[in-house]
Formats: C-alpha cells, sequence, structure tokens
C-alpha cells in the first residue's frame, strides 16, 4: 500500500502558523515600558515580603511620631533618644531571639507554646550551683543543651508520637515549668558568674552586646531559611507535608530539627535574659511564647505553615518593644498595653485569613470587567 503524501493544495487547507509576538511588543500595547519587569514583580506575588516589610517599617514610623507627640519633652533629647532607642533594642533583643525560633516551626506548619517555659527550665539549670562551679563556658553549654534537649522532645512527641503540636507543646509548658520550680527550690537563683553578668551591661562602640546577639542570631536565622536546601524544606513541609514526603523531604525528622532548633534560640535567650536579671527564677519568660507568636504573626508569618520571613518576625518583635516603651514613657497601665497588643494580634490574623491578592491580580481583574 502507497502512502499518501501531502501536496501542496491539501498544504493549503491547513491553517497557517500564528505569527511570532514580540514580547517588547506586548508589553508596549499593555501600557507598560521595558524597564518594568522589577515594577511588575514589586507589585506581583514575588514583591508581598517587601511591601510587607516596608509597612511594618511604616508603623514603627508612626509609633514614633506619636511618642514625639506625646512627650515632646523628651524626644527634644537627642541624647535620651538615642537612649531610649538603645533601651527599645535590648528589650527586644531576648524575644527576638526566641522569635527566630518560633518563626521556623510555624513556618514548618507547628507552634510552640512551651518557648518561655525552656528559657525559664535552661535559667534556673544553668544557675544552680553545681553547674555554676564550672564557670561561664559550663553555664552556656548547660542553658543551650536544656534547650535543644527540650525542644528534641517536643519534636518527637508532635513527629513520632502524633500529638497536636498545640497539645505537645501546651503540656511541656506545664512541665518545664514546674522542673524548673523543683530544681530552683521556687528560690531565685542568683548569679555570681562576672563572666554571664556583664554580657547585659557589655557595650561594643556604644552598642549594647546583646543587641549584637540579637542581630547575629538573626542573620544566621535569614541565611539559614533563604540560602539552605534546610529552609526550603521547612518551607515545603509547612506548605504541603504530602507533596513534601513525596518529593523525598524526611518530613518527621525535619520537623524534629524544627523545634530543636527553637529550643537552641531558648537556650540563648535564658543565657541572656540570666545576664540581664543576674539571676533565674521559675517564673521568668512569662508570656514569651505569646509575644514571640504575636511577633512572627505581625511580620507575616503563616499561622498554617509554608510562608515566613525573619526580617518581618524582627519588625515585629521592635513594633511590640516600641509600644511597650511607649505606654512606659506614657505612664499607661499593663492592662491597657495588654489590650492594644490583643487587638494588634487579632487584627493581623484577619488580614491573613482575608488573604488579599496581589495589586496585579486586583488590577487585572478591574481590567477583565471593564473590556
Amino acid at each position: 500500500m502507497s502512502e499518501a503524501t501531502a501536496t501542496p493544495e491539501s498544504r493549503a487547507d491547513l491553517p497557517s502558523p500564528s505569527p511570532s509576538v514580540d514580547p517588547a511588543e506586548t508589553a508596549a500595547a499593555s501600557g507598560k515600558t521595558a524597564g518594568p519587569g522589577r515594577l511588575s514583580w514589586w507589585h506581583g506575588d514575588g514583591g508581598e515580603g517587601a511591601r510587607r516589610n516596608l509597612g511594618l517599617i511604616a508603623v514603627l514610623v508612626v509609633l514614633v511620631v506619636i511618642g514625639a507627640a506625646t512627650r515632646s519633652d523628651l524626644y527634644s533629647n537627642p541624647d535620651w533618644v538615642w537612649n531610649n532607642t538603645l533601651t527599645i533594642l535590648k528589650l527586644a533583643s531576648v524575644v527576638g531571639v526566641v522569635t527566630v525560633g518560633m518563626t521556623f516551626v510555624i513556618i514548618g506548619g507547628g507552634i510552640d507554646l512551651s518557648v518561655g517555659a525552656i528559657v525559664a527550665l535552661a535559667g534556673v539549670w544553668c544557675t544552680t550551683v553545681a553547674t555554676q562551679s564550672y564557670g561561664a563556658g559550663g553555664m552556656i553549654f548547660s542553658a543551650l543543651t536544656v534547650g535543644v534537649a527540650v525542644g528534641l522532645v517536643n519534636g518527637l512527641l508532635v513527629s513520632y508520637g502524633r500529638l497536636v503540636p498545640f497539645i505537645a507543646t501546651l503540656a511541656m509548658m506545664v512541665a518545664a515549668r514546674g522542673l524548673a520550680a523543683e530544681i530552683s527550690d521556687k528560690q531565685t537563683q542568683v548569679s555570681n558568674n562576672v563572666f554571664i553578668n556583664d554580657i547585659a551591661s557589655t557595650k561594643l562602640l556604644g552598642i549594647p552586646l546583646l543587641v549584637y546577639i540579637l542581630a547575629a542570631v538573626v542573620a544566621a536565622g535569614w541565611v539559614l531559611l533563604n540560602r539552605t536546601t534546610f529552609g526550603r524544606r521547612t518551607v515545603a513541609v509547612g506548605g504541603n507535608p504530602e507533596a513534601a514526603r513525596l518529593a523525598g523531604i524526611n518530613v518527621r525528622r525535619h520537623t524534629v530539627l524544627l523545634y530543636a532548633l527553637s529550643g537552641l534560640c531558648c537556650g540563648i535567650a535564658a543565657v541572656m535574659l540570666t545576664a540581664q536579671a543576674n539571676s533565674a527564677q521559675a517564673a521568668m519568660a512569662n508570656l514569651y511564647e505569646l509575644d514571640a507568636i504575636a511577633a512572627a504573626i505581625i511580620g507575616g508569618t503563616l499561622l498554617s505553615g509554608g510562608r515566613g520571613t525573619i526580617v518581618g518576625s524582627l519588625l515585629g518583635v521592635l513594633i511590640f518593644s516600641t509600644i511597650t516603651n511607649l505606654f512606659a514613657i506614657n505612664g499607661l497601665s499593663t492592662e491597657a498595653q495588654n489590650m492594644v497588643k490583643g487587638g494588634i494580634i487579632v487584627g493581623a490574623v484577619l488580614v491573613q485569613q482575608v488573604q488579599f491578592r496581589s495589586l496585579t491580580q486586583f488590577l487585572g481583574r478591574n481590567r477583565a470587567t471593564t473590556v
């Protein structure tokens, strides 16, 4: 049998190929210029983090303006402004370190309600008479080890025990506080180590050492989240655990590591807080878990996991520290301050629930309805 061959006439019956499209002409026809690829990124989903961070910076500026308007007598003194700024940074340093670990856990799809209790347990453990006999190195090693160990227990309960993170870490919060009270006999343990105590008072180039520690932890967290496989896996596990498992990620092991990382940050924070107070007790770091969760949410970390930024979480911490300072210099009550913080948290969660689309998508819908 002979195969049919295409004739010129049969080719003429076929539809002519579509003309090639020049991307530059398409951009020009839609009212865009060539340069504006960056502009479209800014309006699109890729620029969401930058837009949010700029919004948080704007909130900080507004808070400073409110402070200057309500206490112009203080803000007119440059020396007071500088010292007050350092006070806010010191206030944010300990919670900021805890928030870095919390951000990783939430991005990974979990939650950690035990961070404040872990800080207390690590602080109490490192200030016992036995531990202090090993010097500053022994105290720091003890705090970090306790933090990581408790974090590992949390991770094992969640990953292999299949407990809901809320329940597992809530139980750990109660247990760790109880253990800290048992170890300290419900007494305040004084730190007699000069090196540890000097951490809070030491300044480099006029800036407290605590601020440098916060900056180092934030920088390390940013690199770990944005420039390593560990960070990409964290986002994948939090976004879709089943898809991450099918992609070859050991979800259980990674979850354990996330809680261990949170515990490590709590151990660092315990040393910093012990240095500030020159002591440790079972009631220290009270409600730090709420401050850390709130700061992460304000910074854009999605409660359901899969999205978040270290820089945004840091800005969230600074906002809450500035609010605390603003209430303090105006002589307002702590109760009013807590109500304002609660309102901010609710507002941030509502914004996340609405899940606004990018500006380009919004404009695109409007353009489609007008055509």
